[in-house]
């Protein structure tokens, strides 16, 4: 285990008792663990499951502050995402590409915080994070496909009062300063009544340049735009100079938790609680090797705004013998979002002639008629979203009395969450344009730029634009313009804008039970049925996907949903999906000694399928049909032993193997102008081996886990193409290695990826070891440190041909060393993580389609080399 602070049990005298007992025990050699894990508090070497435990000294040894730094103490946890806020995780290799739910259940405390790109929880005031390796569906459902990770706060203690504070300073090696302020206060108010609060403010220097780029692209090419035309007098030349800025990537942050406990009576707790979060990231937190160390090309703003805060009120008591457990929840985030997405209109420009009207757009004219001339506007593409998240959660847990022969959980679960999205992929000013080059314009001969257009412009046989004088556009235009007026924008400045109200519905019954065979076989089962539907309403797409289904461009923009798109063949316009089903678990173990176990373990885990909007295709001048894609399963298969030898050796490990069907993969087909899809890539399995071990002897302490995942694709994963005749978007039935689908453009392999594919962003190793040593000097309790991390390298995209474009990630070992002193409840922490200011690759990503943006991509790492001092004090 990886806890080097005892983790107990949520009712506060519990607590209170065990932190008495484990820390007596510590004196001597390694303390127990107590998780709750299975719902109930129990060491977590009786837990028949692969899981880990971080503990608050852990924590703040390792200097974690968030998903990104815990994730990278857990060997079976992977994570992508382009920064704070904006991070996803994974388990043993299972990373889904695609689909409306995430495959990781995400908690703090009993409550969900489920989804893709997951808030950054800071990490102060945590009794422990505990990572619950493989599905857990029976108890967490859909959302915990191949694992799940908790968040266990400190609860309120009734016996004493507490108080403590941490301020730190730091720095990045090469980069710029930081700081954070952190406290916490436990106050009891009664002999029945207890509150706790926690709050702290945190800024972060970045460390990511955004380095001028002097007329030039990463590759030394100029980065002057043709603007989707041959003709010289059409260009524009990219320049950052303006916002270029170094150590721009910055976190500014503040929050608390306010939590209650309240005894009404004996075996009763009742315990309401508010946490709540703003966190501002400015920058991208990866770089571009092409342009230097750390550095990039921003030509935009990019900034992440997260706020959130979730309301929780648990109550926990008995009825007779019975034990009962509500757990209620309400979650709110609102997330504002720039980004720079330059790199969308290079692409658009690299496609060559005929895209003007993609690229060329006027205003500040003079003159009128057909005598007016305007001027050509920044070009640009950049990102900006308002995205809201509403969530009610309730759950309710009855256990059986515990001098029956067997002891049973019984539940009911249910959920509601709303999402709204307003997402832009726009061009600052494309709302207030005069108009825009016609598609061939540029090009036409005689055709004059950014003067109204009389005419309508067509192709010859041989592909050479002309002015159509049969096709009169505007009588009042000029013969020779190439300027149709009026704007491309959707709504507001956006060229291509989502607007959509998602909307879910989980309901879940659930039970699982133990019985002991004998003495020391238990026998453990599980099951969970479930109902779950989606509705999602609103609009995707271009100023001609809205002309497609009748609406006129702009759109208001003081109102939503004006135009829907979302599913046509609905009379309401809107998109359903539902479905039902269960998932289950069998475990057995065999305690053959008081300290030692062996376990198996069978369970079962689901994430829904959805539904899939009609997409706009080219050529076709259309909308066409997507069908829905299916849910996915997991089956894990799992053996494992739990061993403590004379409490000073303590060695974990699990072999597993998992099955993995109807793999959800995000899809951009070909013609559909970079619109996605989500869709099915077939089957996978997973094989590994999971470890972790702790040795104490005397004043030092060596700790190392580690994790090995084979994980590969099981049969060929056929593409998905457009129909023609069917004039819907599928999966091919069939698939030969090396052909090509008749008709693409730009053409697309059959084989997306082949039998025996590794599945990507999973380092086949990765690995954690610490030495401390304590010792005391004088009347200073004293500690040194000194940590390893190693990984291997991971494939970055499970098609093979966008792999190739992104490239692997290498792998890589980095070293973290710390040391300090305390007495009578202060201390001094020195800190040095990644001390040889390794890149460590994580993970790689780009700003738009692999295909078309691979050139632009930014690969993200493990923090450079960080230092820095901590002080804090605890009455």
């Amino acid at each position: 285990m990886i806890l080097s602070a005892p983790a107990l049990a949520q009712a506060p005298a519990a607590d209170a008792a065990a932190a008495d007992a484990a820390a007596a025990e510590a004196e001597q050699g390694l303390g127990e663990i107590v998780v709750t894990a299975t719902r109930s508090a129990q060491s977590i070497q009786k837990v028949p499951i692969s899981m880990q435990a971080l503990g608050a000294e852990k924590l703040q040894e390792r200097q974690v502050k968030g998903l990104s730094d815990f994730a990278a103490l857990l060997p079976s946890v992977s994570f992508e995402g382009i920064g704070p806020g904006r991070n996803t995780a994974f388990f043993r290799g299972i990373v889904p590409a695609g689909g409306a739910y995430a495959s990781v259940g995400y908690y703090l405390d009993d409550m969900p915080i489920t989804g893709t790109e997951v808030p950054d929880i800071h990490a102060y005031d945590l009794e422990r994070v505990e990572a619950l390796s493989g599905p857990q569906g029976t108890l967490y459902g859909a959302g915990s496909l191949a694992g799940t990770i908790r968040l266990i706060t400190n609860k309120p203690k009734l016996d004493k009062f507490e108080f403590g504070y941490d301020v730190e300073a730091n720095k990045y090696g090469k980069g710029d300063f930081g700081g954070q302020l952190e406290s916490y206060i436990n106050v009891p108010l009664a002999p029945t009544l207890a509150m706790r609060a926690m709050g702290y403010y945190r800024r972060d220097g970045g460390y990511i340049d955004n380095t001028p780029n002097n007329g030039t692209f990463n590759d030394g090419s100029s980065s002057t735009l043709t603007l989707g035309d041959n003709n010289p007098n059409t260009s524009y030349t990219l320049d950052n100079s303006d916002i270029a800025k170094d150590d721009y990537n910055t976190i500014r942050e503040f929050g608390g938790r306010f939590q209650l406990l309240w005894q009404p009576t004996e075996g009763w707790d009742i315990t309401p609680e508010i946490t709540a979060q703003k966190q501002v990231a400015r920058g991208y937190f990866g770089y571009d090797p092409r342009v230097g160390d750390l550095e990039v090309h921003d030509y935009d703003q990019t900034k992440n705004d997260d706020r959130w805060y979730q309301a929780a009120l648990s109550i926990h008591g008995h009825i007779g013998d019975w034990d009962i457990v509500s757990a209620t929840g309400y979650f709110k985030r609102r997330t504002r979002t720039l980004n720079d997405y330059t790199y969308y209109t290079v692409t658009y420009d690299g496609f060559g002639p005929g895209y003007e009207s993609y690229l060329q757009f006027f205003d500040n004219c003079t003159g009128s008629g057909a005598s007016q001339q305007c001027q050509m506007i920044n070009p640009t593409q950049y990102y900006h979203a308002d995205t809201h998240r509403n969530k009610f959660t309730q759950e309710l847990r009855i256990s059986t009395p515990k001098d029956w022969p067997f002891d049973v959980t019984v539940g009911g679960f249910y959920q509601r969450q709303k999402n709204e999205l307003n997402t832009s992929y726009a061009i600052r000013g494309l709302d207030t344009i005069t108009g825009y080059t016609a598609t061939g314009g540029g090009d036409v001969a005689g055709g004059l730029i950014g003067v109204p257009a009389m005419y309508g412009i067509a192709y010859d046989e041989d592909g050479n634009p002309y002015f159509d004088t049969s096709d009169v556009i505007n009588a009042n235009g000029n013969p020779l313009g190439t300027m149709i007026l009026g704007t491309q924008a959707v709504k507001g400045d956006a060229f291509y804008y989502v607007e959509q109200d998602q909307l879910y519905h989980d309901k879940a019954i659930f039970a699982e039970g133990h019985y002991n065979i004998t003495p020391t076989l238990k026998l453990t089962g599980g099951i969970r049925y479930f109902w779950t539907d989606y509705k999602v309403r609103g609009f995707a797409g271009v100023a001609g996907s809205a002309a497609g289904v009748g609406c006129t461009t702009p759109l208001p923009d003081d109102e939503r949903l004006t135009c829907v798109n979302t599913n046509p063949n609905a009379a309401d316009g809107t998109g359903r999906y539902k479905e039902d089903g269960e998932t289950h678990k069998v475990a057995l173990d065999w305690q053959f000694q008081p300290d030692k176990m062996v376990y198996f373990n069978y369970s079962t885990g689901f994430r829904p399928g959805g539904f899939n909007r009609p997409l706009r295709i080219r050529s076709l001048g259309k909308i066409v049909n997507v069908a829905p894609f299916k849910s996915e399963t997991l089956t894990n298969f799992e053996v494992g032993v739990k061993t403590t030898w004379n409490n000073i050796f303590r060695f974990n490990a699990a072999v597993y193997y998992e099955k993995w069907n109807n793999i959800q993969y995000g899809v951009v087909v070909s013609g559909a102008q970079g619109a996605g899809m989500t869709g099915n890539a077939g089957k996978a399995e997973v094989k590994g081996i999971e470890y972790d071990a702790d040795l104490r002897l005397g004043k030092v302490t060596i700790s190392t886990s580690g994790a090995f995942n084979d994980a590969k694709l099981k049969g060929d994963f056929c593409n998905f193409a457009l129909n023609t005749e069917t004039e819907s978007i599928a999966q091919l039935s069939s698939c030969t290695l090396g052909e090509f689908v008749e008709g693409s453009s730009p053409p697309t392999p059959q084989v997306a990826a082949a039998n025996g594919t590794r599945l990507p962003r999973q380092p086949r190793f990765k690995g954690t070891t610490s030495i401390r040593y304590d010792t005391d000097l004088g009347d200073y309790a004293a500690y040194i440190q000194g940590a390893a991390l190693y990984q291997t390298g991971a494939t970055q995209d499970l098609n093979v041909e966008s792999n190739e474009l992104l490239g692997n990630t290498k792998g890589f070992v980095s070293f973290d060393f710390s040391g300090g002193i305390k007495k009578d409840g202060w201390s001094v922490t020195l800190f040095l993580q990644n001390a040889f200011d390794k890149r460590g690759q994580l993970t790689r990503n780009t700003f738009c389609s692999i295909d078309f943006c691979a050139n632009s991509s930014r690969t993200f790492t493990i923090k450079p080399q960080f230092f820095g001092i901590r002080f804090g004090q605890k009455f």
